[in-house]
């Protein structure tokens, strides 16, 4: 029966022997080991912002927007022509089983002014069902409720940003503000969001309501007209599925013939996450990947200082199979010698690998996310590594001739 207990003391003996030779061999391993958990990390903390992302945005999403207008053959962007209306995104929610709420969202860029302060901000009309889709809650005040959108009502409901922009420390809550001149009352204030995958602020905003943006705010050419409609599906499978749906029916309520381009744009934010979330994965495995190429290195590392370790050792070799020492007995003495290198390796690397990762995640804008996994994995490969490039030269080991390597010199 092999003795596990007596190998690998005689494996840390080895090792000790000669220690500046068994850092250096370990080196690839503690190399490998460490950029393995840093790029893993890295990768990681890319899929969690993303992530993070998607919950501020909020989930399911698909946005329509307005089409392109054409003069002169001269084509605009996105919602240049005016063709999205608030009934559409009512029509959609109330038609289209897959479709939990819609939002009409009317935005542009005005001069908010309270007192002596001023501060140029994106300003957004809607109702609370946009809220609802965005699961963003309420700091404190109220939202807005259905008697603000019937009657058109002045107020506003402010983002972080612009609170400390006009307000400072001041609770803004019943305050007046101008939007182009026309006074507002504060009725809410947003919690802070932060800000998205883009770098905008999103607490940089002001809502009033929808239909108060499209009487006396917007000036839009044409009742009921909105830029945008962000909808909301019972689940991510139903984004997929609804949007043929949807190009039908707005087809149809826009009087499109079979001829004509459609007049509007589906956009689905849960694919496009899906697909940024599937590219992190896929980079986070190359990244790791190519860092695992220090371990196979610091593998072949080994491989080569326990060959020369063999040929060291010969003699002694020969002395314990005389005794006794069966082939297996040398093969384990040598394959310990080696595992237990590279698993030394692997903790230092883990712990230079934690403190990198946090290094980096300090002292960049990258943002790191460390697992248990993520650091089982590197470490558990190092001990592969080493059982894998130790057995040649063990296998060498339990070959030699008992009476040739009692006479090696």
């Amino acid at each position: 029966m092999i003795d596990l207990k007596t190998i690998f003391s005689i494996a840390i003996r080895a090792i000790k022997a000669n220690k500046m030779r068994s850092i250096l061999t370990s080196l690839g391993i503690i190399i490998g080991v460490s950029a393995v958990i840093v790029m893993l990390a890295v990768g990681n903390g890319a899929q969690t912002s993303i992530q993070n992302e998607m919950k501020t945005m909020g989930s399911n999403l698909i946005i329509i927007r307005s089409g392109v207008a054409t003069s002169s053959g001269v084509r605009g962007g996105h919602g240049s022509q005016p063709t999205m209306r608030m009934s559409d995104g009512d029509a959609i929610q109330e038609k289209i089983p897959q479709i939990k709420l819609a939002a009409p969202v009317l935005e542009e860029t005005a001069q908010i002014v309270y007192g002596n302060a001023n501060w140029s901000t994106g300003v957004s009309g809607t109702d609370r069902r946009f809220f609802e889709i965005k699961e963003w809650d309420l700091a404190y005040g109220r939202m807005f409720n259905q008697t603000d959108i019937k009657s058109s009502s002045k107020t506003a409901i402010l983002g972080q940003t612009v609170v400390y922009e006009l307000f400072g420390d001041v609770d803004p809550l019943g305050k007046t503000i101008r939007i182009k001149g026309i006074p507002f009352q504060v009725i809410g204030v947003l919690d802070a969001r932060g800000q998205n995958g883009m770098g905008q602020d999103q607490d940089d905003v002001v809502y009033i309501p929808i239909t108060t943006a499209q009487k006396k705010v917007m000036g839009t050419t044409i009742p009921d007209e909105v830029r945008m409609v962000m909808l909301q599906a019972v689940d991510s499978e139903s984004t997929y599925t609804a949007q043929d749906e949807i190009k039908q029916l707005l087809r149809q309520r826009h009087n499109l013939g079979a001829n004509k381009e459609d007049d509007f744009v589906i956009r689905n934010l849960t694919q496009m996450m899906e697909m940024m979330e599937n590219s992190t994965k896929i980079m986070t495995i190359l990244l790791g990947s190519i860092a695992s190429i220090s371990l196979l290195v610091g593998g072949i590392g080994i491989m080569n200082i326990m060959l020369v370790s063999v040929t060291e050792r010969t003699r002694e070799i020969g002395i314990r199979m005389a005794i006794g020492a069966k082939a297996w007995d040398i093969r384990w003495q040598f394959l310990m010698e080696s595992l237990v290198l590279s698993l030394i390796g692997g903790l230092v690397g883990v712990v230079i690998g934690l403190v990198g990762s946090k290094v980096v995640s300090t002292f960049s804008s990258l943002k790191t996310e460390i697992s248990v996994f993520y650091v089982l994995l590197p470490f558990s490969f190092a001990g592969f590594v080493g059982l894998f490039f130790g057995f040649y030269p063990a296998y060498k080991a339990s070959l030699l001739n008992p009476i040739n390597a009692l006479r090696y010199e």
